[in-house]
């Protein structure tokens, strides 16, 4: 049988589909920030956020001005419910010795995007997720845990630079996460087949 994903194709993938759409990430931060004080708007923002792995999976460019597209907002008691349900699990796992905490949160990442993407209930969505991922935990572990090695090594290096460290450090991070949301798109795309 032939993986759908490896370690290698999702930090490859991961970084080129997150340089492609580096510029309009950040645009998307920025405007969520700017959010922050109205309630309302600001969960339809977040979930939009949580979602923009859809966008790029499908190869699109992503447009700042997305996260304010209504039909996120939709989605707000579904969005409250799979949060709740997945903390809920990932606590319960955590207090088995942590290790079935990180197992479920990995076997769970998926729940939100399938929840927008295919419509299903916040349940049925966590149970797709867990299916796809299944035989894949580790290889998601790996590449989460390489990535964030990688940026801790990076930005503390950057830190050590006097007055204007702080900055390259920032822009790494923010680097990382134009990556990592590259990264769940690539796995999305390939395990939701």
């Amino acid at each position: 049988m032939e993986r759908k994903i490896t370690i290698v194709s999702v930090l490859s993938n991961g970084l080129a589909l997150g340089i492609k759409n580096a510029a309009s990430l950040l645009g998307c931060i920025v405007l969520w920030a700017l959010t922050c004080w109205i309630p309302y708007i600001n969960i339809g923002t977040t979930i939009a956020m949580a979602c923009l792995p859809l966008e790029i999976a499908k190869g699109n460019i992503v447009s700042p001005l997305a996260i304010f597209d209504k039909k996120y907002f939709k989605y707000m008691g579904e969005y409250f419910l799979i949060t709740a349900f997945t903390q809920m699990g990932v606590m319960v796992g955590m207090f088995l010795f942590i290790i079935p905490g990180i197992v479920i949160s990995i076997a769970w990442s998926l729940g939100l995007l399938t929840m927008v993407d295919e419509g299903v209930s916040p349940l049925e969505a966590l149970t797709a997720s867990n299916k796809a991922t299944m035989g894949y935990k580790w290889t998601i572990f790996l590449c989460n845990a390489i990535l964030w090695i990688a940026v801790g090594i990076v930005a503390s290096i950057f830190n050590l630079i006097p007055a204007v460290g702080w900055l390259f450090a920032f822009a790494v991070v923010v680097a990382a996460w134009a990556i990592m949301l590259g990264m769940k798109a690539h796995i999305y795309s390939k395990l939701s087949e």
